[in-house]
């Protein structure tokens, strides 16, 4: 496998060069491109064909959350991570809609945000702690039911919808295992088929769906291991 390309996008100078600092610690990451702004960094991403771009919310011009919808829909094999101080429900849910893979704080470790770019580059979803609770408690409290999104899940099997469920409910795919008494590698068979028959891109956009659909209810039980 070789190894990720990656584009910064960032307005302020010294957080590219502090960014560039930072992963060329990790002599499996190429850094190949930088933006100032989210005009630029679709630019620089279709010229560049980068695995990831690393991408700030607020930015002029053309913001993080636009720049990303614009590259998910012109170069869908590029993902997005994006890297912000901003903890705020609505750039979250925004950036994910939008089609980010992934959505970091700024104060994370090094060893943090180069870890997040591999799993990003290698096709997983990633959100900090704190930011999946964000997401979690938004999508709950807030509920928006799309009749659309609740025919999608007609595809799914039973146990498909018990893992979808359960995934919605932030829990991992070893927890999934222990709460259905099944083998990890069989939620990760799961997963990878609900990923295939909703046409959804990742975990996250997976977590999405299911409270857009009306999966999850607040209150309600979680799926019981006797299927």
């Amino acid at each position: 496998m070789r190894a990720p390309r990656v584009v910064l996008a960032d307005d302020d100078d010294l957080m590219r060069a502090g960014l560039c600092a930072v992963l060329s610690t990790d002599e499996t990451l190429h850094v190949v491109g930088e933006a100032a702004d989210g005009r630029e960094a679709v630019t620089r991403t279709r010229e560049l064909r980068p695995d990831v771009v690393l991408m700030d919310v607020r930015m002029p011009g053309m913001d993080g959350i636009a720049a990303t919808e614009t590259i998910v829909q012109t170069v869908p094999e590029t993902r997005i991570l994006i890297l912000t101080t901003f903890e705020d429900d609505d750039y979250i849910l925004g950036a994910l809609h939008a089609g980010a893979s992934g959505f970091l704080l700024k104060r994370a470790r090094p060893e943090q945000l180069i870890a997040a770019i591999h799993t990003i580059a290698a096709g997983e979803s990633l959100l900090s702690p704190s930011v999946t609770t964000t997401v979690i408690s938004r999508l709950v409290s807030q509920p928006r039911r799309v009749p659309a999104a609740h025919r999608r899940l007609d595809t799914l099997t039973p146990r498909e919808r018990d893992v979808l469920h359960l995934v919605a409910r932030g829990l991992s795919n070893a927890e999934i295992a222990e709460r259905l008494h099944i083998e990890e590698s069989t939620v990760k068979t799961h997963g990878k088929r609900i990923l295939g028959k909703l046409q959804l891109r990742d975990r996250v956009q997976a977590v999405i769906l299911a409270y857009e659909a009306g999966l999850v209810v607040p209150g309600a039980p979680d799926p019981t291991p006797d299927r």
